[in-house]
């Protein structure tokens, strides 16, 4: 416990005799987790986007005309033999007049008959199988089928901007963390140099290089600590004033969100503590080598 004092007092001490480069420190660790709340927000929510784009991708057979009910019946019993298929829907003329009097009311007003198909609407478990199954699913030559949709072209692009925004998310995490563990890594470094002296004097009369390394690794936490809860305040005040405004101007699904704020604060805080001990850690190891 004694020790435990010794080393928080050192670290306030040293916060003390060094208020510009904590303060540099800090602010360092603020900037650099704001901007990752702003990409953890941003990421999640175009990858939530991405998902739900995907969900709508499926494939279309629509029959001819004249269509009889065993014909129908073949399709049906081939897709619930398919474990691609997560589940599909018969849409009968009908019907598919009633959605395309609700989507397009203006252009069904004077209709003498009804010029739909009857159809079934795929869904697939995953996305990237859309084409496959379309495909599969011509091989089999039914009769009474007049053609099948599967929107090759719309599903191609979406699947490729979906992997495009993952690994651009993905890469953008990784190299901000880093530049962060860097950033306040050269901050730290400064407090370090000026007592370069002091940490010499105290290896050479037998402190371990733990006891040597705590006071610095704990202003660090510190830094880090304070500079994640004030990022995390930065991006409440966000939340409240600035998303309402943004939100109300982009038409999007319920099942589309960001990763939840709370979550998010906790990794902020997380990640700050860390990127906080870490860069501390990482520059004071070459003056422990005495």
């Amino acid at each position: 416990m004694t020790r435990f004092r010794l080393v928080i007092a050192e670290a306030v001490r040293s916060m003390r005799a060094n208020l510009s480069t904590s303060f540099a420190a800090t602010m360092t660790v603020l900037i650099g987790m704001f901007l990752l709340g702003l990409l953890i927000a941003l990421g999640t929510w175009v990858v939530s986007w991405s998902d739900h784009v995907k969900s709508q991708l499926e494939v279309k057979v629509f029959f001819v005309e004249e269509v009889k009910p065993k014909q129908v019946n073949a399709v049906r019993v081939y897709l619930e033999k398919d474990q691609r298929v997560k589940e599909f829907r018969f849409v009968s003329k009908a019907d598919a007049l009633k959605q395309m009097q609700k989507k397009y009311p203006e252009l069904t007003a004077n209709l003498p008959s009804n010029p739909l198909p009857a159809s079934y609407e795929i869904a697939p478990r995953r996305a990237e199988e859309v084409k496959a199954i379309a495909t599969d699913l011509r091989a089999q030559k039914f009769v009474g089928v007049e053609r099948i949709k599967d929107g090759q072209q719309t599903s191609k692009r979406i699947l490729q901007v979906a992997r495009v925004i993952e690994a651009v998310f993905l890469v953008a995490v990784l190299v901000l963390l880093a530049a962060s563990v860097l950033l306040i890594a050269n901050t730290i470094r400064l407090s370090i140099f000026s007592r370069r002296r002091e940490i010499e004097v105290m290896k050479l009369v037998g402190a371990t290089n733990w006891f040597v390394r705590g006071p610095f690794m704990l202003e660090g936490l510190l830094c880090g600590a304070v500079g994640a809860a004030a990022a995390v305040v930065l991006l409440l005040l966000g939340k409240e004033i600035a998303l309402p405004a943004i939100l109300g101007h982009i038409d999007t699904s319920d099942d589309v969100r960001a990763l939840g704020f709370t979550l998010t604060a906790l990794i902020l805080v997380g990640v700050g503590l860390a990127v906080g001990a870490l860069g501390s850690g990482i520059t004071l190891r070459r003056y422990l080598r005495v």
